[in-house]
């Protein structure tokens, strides 16, 4: 019988979304076959930040210290407790009788070199460090992690810091990741042996990655699957058209025109649910002159009159309207989602007003405009692409001539990372941090650029004094020492206009009728939550 209003969405707990599971019976194992708009970039864990990559990951690397599925709260993981025994000493107790895919033994040899690994200049992920001035193997089952100063929340960065095996990197040349954008001929891209759950079997790099169960797994087993199928598919109609055919079990997103044909059909239902990212724009502001732009000898966007006309000239609800669907709310004062602690709620957005933002470019000296270079991915978040598009007409009305370069988020975050030289001079980017802890945002985007900080910081903004305050705010655990740090910090990123704010997007997605899937609020899909009948 037809079933009708399906669509499945998240409870919520405290301030984290939680999915809400559909009853099944009994399900027979078979193969699960699901398909992101995107590919898996690399195998290789450390060489790009970004969640659909280290999320599919999580199924078979793991870390010292995890979160649940679906509730998000910290969990041991390879790591089966920790203590603070001394205020710049984490010491960590490891898991026994763990194995990797390989037949190796995992010990506290395999965490010192994968934490070196991660700091090498060529890895994305190695900001999760932060702080951590030495590794010690106490023994072969105990490791202590040495901070520079007091870090009471330093573990709720390790979640997608993933533990490699030392002879096998060394067997196989995998020693250093290769640099973004680098042949992916590099053996950790195409290979991987983890502890997790799952195991890769085959990948081909665009057209599909193979992973079966890992038999030798330490955890409880919760899935029925023999073996999963991941398939970048960029096209919505030939993503969806799989998924109604019954090709497919599950995919991510459900264009937002599709949500409710999608959620009709006999045989299929959506899963949705808010996530834990903003979307949100970055500009240039610390190179003398643009790299993509007429303005010669000087920088438009090192102007906040400038920044804020740009924010002024998107009118964010019609995105929502029309791009969007509706499938979205407006991002308020600052690049962060409600579900995060120190979320400014305080803060309104500046209003949408063309005639302003035309008087603050005039003010600040561009009454005739001028143009710029647009960077977007077009694989990366919902309708991307279409928002970018959008955007580009809209700040065309106040003569900001507006060149949209879209391509797919490899290459994307390849241009305009630390690795790509931060090349953009404007770009669409969203974040979500996975310890749901606004100072992570700060340290990523507002820290100046070192070895521990401003790993993401495109826009180069660099200010000791908010440095200072980071410094702060990840020794201090009293709220009423934090809360007014942290409204500090986003009343300047709102009033100074440092990044643009556009939405939070609704996470859909489709899943055929037989199987159970749990969404998380970082959109990541673990394998071992999965059953079928």
């Amino acid at each position: 019988m037809k079933r009708t209003a399906k669509l499945v969405t998240r409870a919520l707990v405290g301030a984290i979304p939680v999915a809400l599971a559909l009853s099944l019976g009994p399900a027979a194992a078979e193969t699960f076959r699901y398909a992101h708009v995107g590919d898996v970039n690399t195998l290789d864990p450390y060489q790009f930040d970004e969640t659909v990559q280290l999320g599919f990951l999580g199924n078979i690397y793991e870390p010292l210290v995890g979160r649940g599925t679906p509730a998000m709260q910290l969990e041991p993981a390879l790591a089966t407790s920790w203590e603070l025994v001394e205020p710049t000493r984490w010491r960590f107790h490891l898991r026994r009788g763990v194995k990797f895919h390989n037949g190796n033994d995992f010990t506290a040899e395999d965490v010192i070199f994968s934490a070196e690994r991660a700091r090498h200049e060529n890895s994305q992920v190695g900001y999760r460090y932060g702080g951590v001035m030495d590794i010690i193997a106490v023994d072969d089952y105990t490791v202590d992690m040495v901070s520079e100063k007091p870090n009471p929340f330093l573990i709720n960065n390790f979640f997608y810091l993933y533990i490699m095996d030392k002879d096998w990197a060394e067997e196989h040349g995998a020693v250093i990741p290769a640099a973004m954008g680098a042949a992916g001929e590099a053996y950790a891209n195409l290979h991987a042996n983890g502890t997790g759950p799952f195991k890769v079997v085959r990948r081909v790099p665009d057209v599909e990655t193979v992973v079966e169960p890992f038999d030798g797994w330490w955890g409880e087993k919760k899935h029925n699957i023999t073996q999963a199928i991941f398939r970048p598919i960029s096209s919505d109609p030939t993503r969806v058209a799989a998924l109604l055919s019954g090709e497919l079990d599950l995919i991510y997103p459900v264009p937002i025109q599709d949500v409710a044909r999608v959620d009709r059909n006999d045989g299929t239902y959506v899963l949705s649910g808010p996530e834990n990212r903003s979307v949100f724009l970055i500009v240039d502001l610390w190179r003398d002159e643009l790299l993509y732009s007429n303005v010669k000898g000087k920088n438009p966007f090192a102007d906040a009159r400038v920044r804020k006309a740009v924010y002024q000239a998107i009118d964010i609800d019609a995105i929502i309207r029309t791009v969007m669907r509706g499938q979205a709310t407006p991002a308020l004062g600052a690049a962060l989602s409600p579900t995060v602690y120190g979320y400014p709620h305080h803060l309104e957005r500046h209003p949408f007003d063309l005639d302003a933002a035309k008087a603050l470019l005039s003010d600040a000296g561009y009454a005739d405009g001028f143009s710029v270079t647009f960077d977007c991915p077009n694989d990366r978040y919902v309708n991307d692409e279409e928002i970018c598009q959008a955007i580009v007409a809209m700040l065309a009305k106040v003569g900001i001539d507006v060149t949209l370069n879209a391509q797919t988020k490899g290459l994307h975050f390849g241009k305009i990372s630390k690795q790509g030289g931060w090349d953009t001079s404007f770009a669409l980017v969203g974040f979500g941090p996975g310890n749901f802890d606004a100072a992570s945002i700060h340290n990523l985007l507002l820290r100046c650029r070192s070895d521990v900080g401003g790993t993401w910081n495109i826009a180069g903004f660099c200010d000791p004094e908010m440095d200072k305050i980071y410094d702060t705010l990840v020794t201090e655990v009293d709220p009423a020492v934090r809360d007014p740090l942290l409204k500090r910090v986003w009343d300047r990123v709102h009033e100074e206009v440092l990044y643009l704010p556009l939405h939070l997007q609704n996470l859909a997605w489709g899943v055929r009728d037989g199987v159970t899937v749990v969404q998380r609020p970082d959109n990541v899909v673990m394998l071992n939550h999965v059953t079928m009948q």
